[in-house]
């Protein structure tokens, strides 16, 4: 299954994204503006010198309000010129304005998605997850909808850092994240907890479904050297029940994971899921 979700909307700052945006589309139309009267203006001169020589020759008149004919002209095509320069150095500070905010939503984006994302697994960091939980407790609250919370921690993690190098490690984790994305639904929020922790925030969900979400994770392997390293995980969870709030959920998550967690030694051992 594909893993697309967006952020909810929320009061937090956006790092100036949005203000960076609006300021570009504002200097957008400006530039447009700029220019279509611009254009309109250098015709207009250009015919009103045209058309002026061509009367003034056929009448035969050699000045114009006391003007030489040809100064008058020359005085209206210098008019035009300083214009158009002038134009020309107006679109390029727009041009260089637009550079820069450019380049400020580039690292307003960065910002972004570095306080949102872990940059390892691309999965959604603990602090988002935190404002989504927090989110979607209110709106069971309100709706009376289903939600369950689930923590997962890798076994034996520190020693396939020691055995295999930190590389082997980070790839396990990248791996393990790729799978919970792909386990999960679109509406399911995943996220690196911390560490080698992650949780599954599972929307609309029931606990006799649960069963269904472990037997796609169980079974993970990673290739290491060569080698097929098996990787299991302890893991606990909280439904939600009206009244429950963020703390709770999460310490009696985070105590079913570890009652898991000791229960479980060898990696081969099937994972149940806590009562």
């Amino acid at each position: 299954m594909n893993f697309s979700i967006a952020p909810i909307t929320t009061n937090d700052a956006d790092y100036g994204v949005s203000e960076i945006r609006s300021n570009l589309r504002k200097i957008e139309r400006r530039n447009l503006w700029v220019w279509g009267n611009a254009a309109i203006i250098i015709l207009s001169l250009t015919g009103l010198v045209v058309s002026l020589s061509a009367s003034l020759y056929l009448k035969g008149l050699g000045t114009v309000f006391g003007w030489d004919l040809s100064e008058a002209v020359r005085a209206l095509v210098g008019l035009v010129l300083i214009f158009t320069c002038h134009m020309i150095y107006q679109h390029h500070r727009l041009r260089m304005i637009q550079k820069e905010l450019a380049e400020q939503q580039i690292q307003a984006e960065v910002f972004k998605r570095l306080a949102l994302f872990d940059p390892l697994t691309g999965l959604y960091n603990r602090r988002f997850a935190e404002q989504r939980l927090k989110a979607e407790i209110a709106r069971s609250e309100r709706r009376g909808l289903s939600m369950i919370v689930m923590l997962l921690d890798l076994n034996d993690f520190k020693k396939i850092n020691d055995g295999y190098g930190h590389q082997a490690g980070d790839q396990v984790l990248k791996e393990f994240a790729k799978r919970l994305s792909s386990s999960t639904r679109g509406s399911d929020l995943a996220v690196r907890w911390g560490g080698d922790e992650f949780m599954l925030l599972l929307l609309d969900c029931e606990v006799d479904q649960l069963s269904v979400v472990l037997a796609r994770l169980v079974g993970f392997t990673v290739e290491v050297g060569g080698k097929a390293l098996p990787v299991s995980f302890a893991v606990g969870w909280k439904a939600y029940d009206p009244g429950d709030r963020f703390e709770s959920l999460i310490e009696q998550a985070d105590r079913n994971l570890y009652i898991h967690k000791a229960s479980v030694k060898a990696p081969k051992k099937p994972i149940t899921v806590p009562v």
